[in-house]
C-alpha cells in the first residue's frame, strides 16, 4: 500500500482543515487505517485511527470533540476533519496503514506510512 497525505496548510486557530490520504496498491478496504502527527522537536503522536469499515474509530484525548476521522473505501481514501484547531496542533501529520483490519493508537500497529503532509495553526 503506498499512501499519499494532502490538505494541510497554514490556519488561524479557531479554522478548519481536511486532511486526505489517498491509498494505492492491492488493499486499502481491508486495512485499518490511522493519523499521527510529529510536532517539532516532540515524538509522533497518535491523533486518530479507524476500522475497515468505518463502523469503529478511535481518537486522542487532545483532538476529541475537535478532530473526526471517517474513510471512503470506494475512493480509497481516509479523512482527518480538523475543527476548532489550536496553535498546539502543529504538527507534521501522517497518514498510516496497518496490515490488519482494525485501528490502533499505537504506531507499532501499522506497516506503511505516507509522506506527512505540514499543519500550521497561527495564533
Amino acid at each position: 500500500v503506498q499512501l499519499q497525505a494532502s490538505g494541510g496548510g497554514l490556519v488561524q486557530a479557531g479554522g478548519s482543515l481536511r486532511l486526505s490520504c489517498a491509498a494505492s496498491g492491492r488493499r486499502f478496504s481491508n486495512n485499518g487505517m490511522g493519523w499521527f502527527r510529529q510536532a517539532p522537536g516532540k515524538d509522533r503522536e497518535f491523533v486518530a485511527a479507524i476500522n475497515w469499515s468505518g463502523s469503529h474509530t478511535l481518537l486522542a484525548d487532545s483532538v476529541k470533540g475537535r478532530f473526526a476521522i471517517s474513510r471512503d473505501n470506494a475512493k480509497r481514501t481516509v479523512y482527518l476533519q480538523m475543527n476548532v484547531l489550536k496553535p498546539e496542533d502543529t504538527a507534521v501529520y501522517f497518514c498510516a496503514a496497518s496490515r490488519g483490519s482494525a485501528g490502533s493508537n499505537e504506531g507499532s500497529g501499522y506497516n506503511y506510512w505516507g509522506q506527512g503532509t505540514l499543519v500550521t495553526v497561527s495564533s
